[in-house]
């Protein structure tokens, strides 16, 4: 059976045409073709399948494709996790998701079995809601985000929070009042048991103190010539580190993520400094800061604050930053083989679900590593608006170990925005393309179509890994 599910997948996948990939990701081109609007794509068909059996249920974590209708709301997306914290009741519906997205495969892969897709769609009809009735019904949507916010809070609030439970809530992104703290929990720098909370940030800060101490406040006559070097690329980085918000310009800030960093770096000898480490500081910088500073970060100045204030807000930055490269310390090694193994492996997906950009950036020339690194390096921070950055990194952290490889899916979700337009470009106009992609007007809404895309991968070939063998 787990052979003739993966025959299906692989089937489907390489069917694929541009044709058919212009109907599931250009949501601005119009349709000119008539008989495509009779043919629904596998993805629009599987979401509205899956939105139809969540309709009018409250199961955290799996409201996909709400749109954001405030500036203050947070955005709710399908967790690939969700499976982590079910009852009996969640347990058939998870069951009956994974059917349909089976039977959604399989079905597309014989588009000229007529009697199979109407099927399919017969049996989805009494259930089916779309993604326009899902942003015009404000009501509906609110209450969903109410809901999320008051699981959060009861999570948060308890004895000892469940972190399996808070990772499920945290996927589909946080409100800003919460993201302290979630974050701190979410990366285990922060115990679960909120009675042991207070003292081990405590003795967690006053420890990055004499950090700071014993590595930082040096003469240059105490460091060794690697050291020296190390510090001045790290002074030379951090005016670079997010350009285009002034916040990050302040001389207070800079020195900020100097320590931060350099502390880092003399404390992890086998990478040491890296180029994009610096980026990786910058939302968690956002993030606690904003328990203590209100209103737009442009208007932020860290000069309002005591040096004891700055102090401990760059100790949670530092072992934030500390807990989340763990996970990928390789990524930063000698080499970077950890990014180069994904970047492998996001060439393989992109082959297999959208074969002809794929072709088309072979043809071309054009190596995966080239554009991709940056994105693996950096986790996107240079790619897309900074206000869109902490969301992205909510999902990020509710991944937890799994981040790594679900990262490949975000990509290739990212990579795929603009199938047809890469495909109408030649080598060097695809590669001012990709370091110059069009997002600086994005909203909520590409980013939560990214991760809904990534997460209908991530379920359709994450349990099939021959499908991506090299």
């Amino acid at each position: 059976m787990g052979k003739q599910t993966e025959h299906g997948l692989c089937k489907a996948t390489t069917m694929k045409n541009s044709d058919t990939h212009r109907t599931q990701f250009d949501h601005n081109q119009p349709r000119n073709d008539s008989s495509s609007a009779t043919i629904d794509s596998r993805f629009n068909q599987t979401l509205k399948n899956v939105q139809g059996l969540l309709k009018g249920r409250s199961i955290p974590g799996k409201v996909l494709l709400t749109r954001r209708l405030e500036p203050a709301d947070e955005l709710t997306v399908l967790s690939p996790d969700y499976r982590r914290t079910q009852s009996a009741h969640e347990t058939g519906t998870s069951d009956r998701i994974n059917t349909i997205l089976d039977e959604d495969v399989r079905n597309t892969s014989k588009q000229g079995n007529t009697a199979n897709v109407g099927k399919l769609k017969s049996s989805a009809s009494d259930h089916e809601i779309t993604s326009k009735e899902v942003q015009r019904s404000t009501i509906g949507a609110r209450a969903t985000d109410s809901a999320r916010v008051m699981k959060l809070t009861k999570e948060l609030s308890g004895t000892t929070v469940i972190l399996e439970r808070l990772r499920e809530l945290a996927w589909s992104g946080v409100p800003p009042n919460m993201r302290p703290t979630t974050w701190r929990l979410l990366l285990g720098y922060a115990p679960p048991n909120s009675d042991r909370r207070e003292g081990v940030l405590r003795r967690k800060r006053l420890e990055y103190l004499e950090c700071v101490s014993q590595f930082y406040d040096l003469p240059d006559s105490e460091r060794s010539d690697d050291e020296i070097n190390m510090l001045r690329q790290i002074a030379v980085d951090c005016p670079r580190t997010v350009p285009d918000v002034t916040f990050f310009q302040q001389e207070q800030v800079q020195k900020s993520l100097e320590r931060i960093l350099y502390t880092w770096a003399i404390r992890h000898p086998a990478s040491g400094y890296v180029q994009g480490i610096n980026d990786l500081v910058t939302p968690f910088l956002v993030v606690f800061l904003s328990e203590y500073l209100e209103g737009s970060t442009e208007n932020w100045s860290v000069s309002t604050l005591s040096s004891q204030k700055i102090s401990e807000i760059e100790a949670d930055c530092y072992w934030c930053l500390s807990k989340l490269l763990e996970g990928m310390q390789d990524h930063y090694t000698f080499a970077q083989p950890g990014i180069q193994r994904l970047v492998f492996k996001l060439k393989e997906l992109v082959r297999r679900i959208d074969e002809p950009v794929s072709r088309h950036i072979e043809e071309q020339g054009l190596e995966f590593i080239q554009f991709a690194f940056r994105w693996f390096n950096c986790l996107l921070i240079r790619e897309i608006p900074f206000n869109l950055v902490t969301r992205l990194w909510d999902t990020y952290l509710a991944e937890g170990d799994a981040l790594p490889d679900f990262l490949v899916y975000i990509y290739a979700s990212f990579l795929l925005t603009w199938s047809d337009e890469l495909q109408k470009l030649d080598f060097q106009e695809m590669v001012m393309f990709l370091q110059h992609l069009p997002t600086q007007n994005w909203s909520h809404q590409e980013l939560e179509m990214v991760l809904s895309r990534a997460y209908m991968w991530h379920s359709m070939f994450n349990n099939s890994p021959s499908h991506l063998a090299g």
